[in-house]
């Protein structure tokens, strides 16, 4: 008797554990059959010509890293641009290894090659939006009207609309069914005023509108972090990136929009680089020690050039004591791996601001040493 009663159970066992792993393959594969059926248009600027050098076009590394996002997750992309047909991004490097995967993938650059105009696309068909940015997206993407309907009509129907640094350009003159503007009252953001004027002097003053000042006027929420770093706007299903470091959170947010559990993938050096800065922006002394000490132990896992850049250019928007602090010290620790008598002056001269006279000299006699008649060292070291 107790044998047989064992036999049930272990029936009943059984039968429990093979329930549980049918419900586990169909929600499985409901998510996989979901993702395949998931489509999202990806929108680019037409604008650029002689890779960005005539007129700005979109930012090949903001489609690659995005695309690869889509990719990875099973979700169809088309590529629609105002007029359609072959487009050129701005200048890029081809051996960044997302850019690489995307020149290799024949079915994305034959896209690319004949895009797809806006006017001819059925917004019934796509389950979100995402606009690349790219300085030419403030010349031809705010313009287009069958865009702009496009974009409310995929919003209104329950889809999601992201867009990426210049790419909310597109969003400006959205309007919903209702007259409002599509952007009013969300949070948003997008290439900042200041980043702008860090880094677009080339085309800043064809602009018809500074973009965060137009968000703005739109009646949206505008929010952003440091230059540079990456911040990403939700707001429902409207996603903003504030500038190419955060386009990777921007097609996962949209991923996850779509009901979908994002793949997880390898990060790209330049983010990860970049999330150590943001990291040590916002820690504490202590803490900020222990960031830039395992950035200086750790070089080989980091672009430790790209620290020294952003810390070369954060001082240029440095107001406060604390501002100075970081940018010498994120300077500081690239300073050998640059080795450029230019960010050595700036090391010195912050060192200077900052009262510290011993460290200035030192600064300007190891680069003396290297380089015995650079002016700006010798008649620096005059005036200390």
């Amino acid at each position: 008797m107790n044998y047989l009663k064992k036999m049930k159970y272990q029936q009943e066992h059984l039968m429990t554990l093979l329930a549980l792993l049918f419900t586990l393959v169909m929600v499985v594969s409901a998510q996989a059959s979901a993702a395949v059926n998931k489509k999202v248009v990806m929108v680019v600027s037409g604008y650029g010509q002689e890779q960005g050098e005539k007129t700005p076009g979109y930012e090949f590394d903001e489609f690659a890293k995005a695309y690869g996002v889509f990719k990875a997750n099973g979700i169809t992309v088309d590529v629609a641009s105002p007029k359609g047909g072959q487009v050129e991004a701005d200048e890029y490097d081809p051996k960044k290894p997302y850019n690489a995967k995307v020149l290799a993938d024949k079915a994305i650059m034959a896209k690319l090659d004949n895009t797809l105009a806006s006017a001819q696309l059925d917004a019934t068909a796509y389950d979100a939006v995402f606009i690349v940015g790219g300085k030419g997206a403030m010349f031809d993407l705010p313009k287009d009207e069958s865009l702009q309907a496009l974009i409310a009509d995929i919003y209104q129907q329950q889809g999601t609309v992201a867009a990426v640094c210049h790419g909310p350009a597109a969003l400006v003159d959205v309007k919903l069914s209702d007259g409002s503007y599509l952007v009013a009252n969300k949070k948003v953001n997008s290439f900042t005023n200041k980043e702008e004027k860090l880094f677009g002097k080339k085309w800043l003053s064809k602009f018809e509108f500074m973009l965060e000042d137009k968000l703005a006027e739109r009646g949206a929420r505008f929010q952003s972090s440091e230059i540079m770093l990456k911040h990403v706007a939700v707001d429902g299903r409207l996603i903003t990136g504030q500038n190419p470091t955060s386009t990777v959170a921007v097609a996962t947010a949209l991923v996850k929009s779509l009901g979908l559990t994002p793949v997880a993938q390898k990060q790209d050096i330049d983010d990860k680089t970049l999330a150590q800065v943001a990291k040590f922006l916002v820690s504490d002394r202590e803490n900020g020690k222990a960031v830039i000490k395992h950035l200086a132990d750790n070089q080989d896992d980091y672009h430790i050039p790209l620290v020294g850049m952003y810390g070369f250019y954060y001082l240029k928007t440095a107001e406060a004591e604390q501002d100075f602090e970081h940018a010498l010290s994120l300077m500081t620790v690239a300073q050998k791996a640059i080795n450029n008598p230019m960010l050595d002056m700036k090391i010195a001269k912050t060192q200077h601001k900052l009262g510290r006279e011993k460290a200035a000299k030192t600064t300007l006699n190891q680069l003396l040493a290297t380089k015995p008649d650079y002016k700006p060292a010798l008649d620096m070291l005059k005036t200390l």
